[in-house]
Formats: C-alpha cells, structure tokens, sequence
C-alpha cells in the first residue's frame, strides 16, 4: 500500500467518515467539531482526499454518500511504520526504548506490554 498522508485537518474530517462509515455533507457539518468549517472547505477537502483515493462516494440524485476508502486500523499503522522509520531508523526495539523510558507508565502497565510481547513470541 502506498504511503497515507492526511493533514491535520484531512484527519478531523477522516475521524468523522471512520466513525460514520457512510454521511452526507450535512451529517459531516452536523458532527463537525467547532467552529465548523464553511461547506466549500469540507467539499475541497474532500476533493482532495478522493485524489488521494482515500474517500469515495456514491450519487444518490444530486447529493453524494461519502465513505472512507482506508480503514483506520491500516492508516494507523502506515503512520507508525513512517514514524519509526523516520525517527529511529526503523528499529521498532528503538522506539519500544524510547516509548517505555519516556512514556511515564506504570508498573501495571509495562507488564501488560510485556505479557503481549510474551504472546507475540509463543505463536
């Protein structure tokens, strides 16, 4: 999969059709978080996404069903994957360092994502 891109605003818009799954642009005006944007700003950030061919949409007369194209759980991990890369090299043990030495958990906390690696490792 090529690598997915989203601005700030992209993602707030991308929240809305995750959670939504298919909307309107009155749906996406309804749920949009203040201080809404104008419509032609969601309608060109739409665009834009659909040229991305992150976002499609089926005509239904003249008003268009909107649905996301990329699951969240896959745009989540591209992220990760670009985030590691570009700031530890793409050592995943590096950044599980820096993660658990910067990330203030707790003690409850590290045994669970020991337990997970430990699951990871019997399979």
């Amino acid at each position: 999969m090529k690598e997915i891109k989203l601005t700030d605003s992209e993602k707030v818009l991308m929240d809305i059709l995750w959670e939504k799954k298919k909307v309107f642009m009155k749906d996406i005006l309804d749920t949009y978080p203040e201080p809404k944007p104008a419509v032609t700003t969601i309608a060109t950030l739409l665009k834009r996404m659909q040229n991305k061919d992150l976002v499609g949409y089926k005509l239904y007369g003249n008003s268009r069903e909107y649905y996301p194209k990329v699951e969240k759980g896959e745009y989540f991990k591209e992220e990760m994957t670009s985030m590691i890369d570009r700031f530890f090299n793409s050592s995943v043990t590096q950044f599980a360092s820096f993660f658990t030495s910067n990330a203030k958990l707790s003690q409850k906390q590290l045994k669970e994502l020991r337990d997970i690696i430990d699951e990871q490792i019997e399979e």
